[in-house]
């Protein structure tokens, strides 16, 4: 069962950064489109970034500019930069894998612990 693990989360103060990163087998990371995703407290999971195979990006709209998505494939690591925090932000970071023709809403492993960001005001 195909499964990634997720680290790098904290507290933060707004304004502040974090990079988080989720691993995996170096066959997963570096051969498939890689998405990180959020929950907050009484919200549904979200997309915030995707990363596809050939490297190109996408972020959601409410961290484009603030946030960036890459990938290490000596490490096998999908990186997380995330800038100028807000506390909108605070949630459980996952990621995990999709194919591009079903898109990131339907990803494909068992979802990791995910790990938590919070950015207090």
């Amino acid at each position: 069962q195909v499964q990634t693990v997720e680290s790098g989360g904290g507290l933060v103060e707004a304004g502040e950064s974090l990079r988080l990163s989720c691993r995996a087998t170096s066959e997963i990371i570096n051969n498939r489109n890689i998405a990180w995703y959020r929950q907050a407290p009484g919200k549904e999971r979200e997309v915030v970034s995707t990363i596809s195979i050939s490297g190109s990006t996408n972020h959601a709209a409410a961290v484009k500019g603030r946030f960036t998505i890459t990938r290490d494939k000596a490490k096998a690591t999908v990186f997380l930069q995330m800038n100028d925090l807000k506390p909108e932000d605070t949630a459980v970071y996952y990621c995990n894998l999709f194919r591009m023709a079903d898109g990131p809403k339907n990803p494909l492993a068992q979802w990791g612990m995910g790990t938590q960001v919070t950015v207090s005001s």
